[in-house]
């Protein structure tokens, strides 16, 4: 078996990356997927402790079986975390202690302490660690980044209905950090406060939350993300020096208002309006040839260690932010006087 294990380390042409997926959920089943129908990949195997799921998503993926993690990590030069959040740092801690290339599912980990401690295993052992945070390789995220650069307040809006799946986390870990690890890859500079307010409705971590993030920069976006919505609406604002860009993700279309693109808007002293719209995007995919790409090529990972360790320190701002607050309406009673008017 061939393992390209050290940074910079070229595959031979033609060489396959043998791939394990950890966890047979709803997003493992995507992964595995993937793998079995890449060029550059090879489904080894997937492990779950409910074996029967693991060995009904590896029949589909093409007869990859269901294997005990060691035998799996054994057999593979890379593998995928795709487990519930809590257990990321203990399956990639191991992934990477048997010398395999990482990709773990967002969020790195649980804590900064864990994350760093993963970095500092990658880097010690030259292996490849990539985050999963999807939409850096959408056709949105470099529709937004190729147009904005110096941001002055940014709005986004992340809502959805119900569903079961993603909570065992907060709203925050599950579709914030989405828009969270957006405005990081735009804003260049450190998180200076942050005001949140949150509740949990339908499980029990916040399902509703609202942060206010100022910048050292003097940037502020105002991020809203909800998972008790009676519609999908996925949106984002921007004021920027270059210009005002509002972006629909689900109608997959962004105009720009602005001095260097598009077309002349007259009698507005020089302005011009580009509007822009993209065809659906395989995101996975792309997230897959990447770290393929980083794996058997040596190329740079697109988002590594430290980028997720910064979306994670933002999320969890966040929900110290919700935690404040709560904090602050009890202490004024507020909350036991909403509970009054609730009755």
């Amino acid at each position: 078996m061939a393992l390209f294990a050290k940074r910079g380390a070229q595959a031979p042409s033609g060489e396959r990356l043998r791939i394990g997926v950890i966890g047979a959920g709803h997003f493992g089943r995507f992964h595995a997927l993937k793998v079995a129908a890449s060029a550059r990949s090879v489904l080894v195997g997937i492990h779950d402790p409910d074996e029967s799921r693991a060995g009904q998503i590896g029949r589909e993926a093409g007869g990859a079986p269901s294997l005990p993690l060691d035998v799996l990590l054994a057999q593979c030069d890379a593998a995928i975390v795709a487990a519930p959040a809590e257990h990321h740092f203990a399956l990639a801690d191991a992934v990477l202690r048997a010398g395999r290339h990482v990709l773990i599912e967002k969020p790195i980990a649980s804590t900064l302490e864990q994350a760093d401690r993963l970095a500092a295993l990658a880097t010690e052992t030259g292996l490849v660690l990539q985050v999963g945070h999807l939409l850096r390789y959408s056709a949105e995220h470099k529709a937004i980044t190729e147009r904005i650069a110096r941001p002055l307040y940014i709005e986004a809006t992340r809502i959805a209905p119900f569903k079961p799946r993603g909570t065992d986390v907060s709203v925050i870990l599950d579709l914030m950090i989405h828009d969270l690890d957006l405005v990081l890859a735009i804003v260049d500079s450190p998180i200076e406060s942050v005001d949140a307010l949150g509740a949990a409705v339908s499980s029990p971590h916040e399902d509703i939350a609202n942060a206010r993030v100022r910048f050292a920069n003097g940037c502020v976006a105002a991020i809203t993300a909800s998972r008790i919505s009676l519609k999908t609406e996925r949106r984002m604002r921007l004021f920027s020096e270059e210009g005002y860009l509002s972006a629909d993700f689900v109608a997959r279309e962004l105009t720009m208002i602005g001095r260097e693109r598009g077309l002349p808007l007259p009698g507005t002293g020089g302005f011009r309006r580009e509007a822009v719209s993209w065809q659906d995007h395989d995101t996975l995919a792309a997230e897959h040839a990447a770290f393929c790409a980083a794996c058997l090529d040596g190329a740079p990972v697109v988002v590594d260690a430290a980028a997720g360790r910064r979306a994670l320190e933002a999320a969890l701002a966040v929900t110290d932010g919700i935690a404040e607050t709560r904090a602050r309406m009890q202490r004024s009673g507020l909350i036991g006087q909403i509970a009054r008017w609730a009755e």
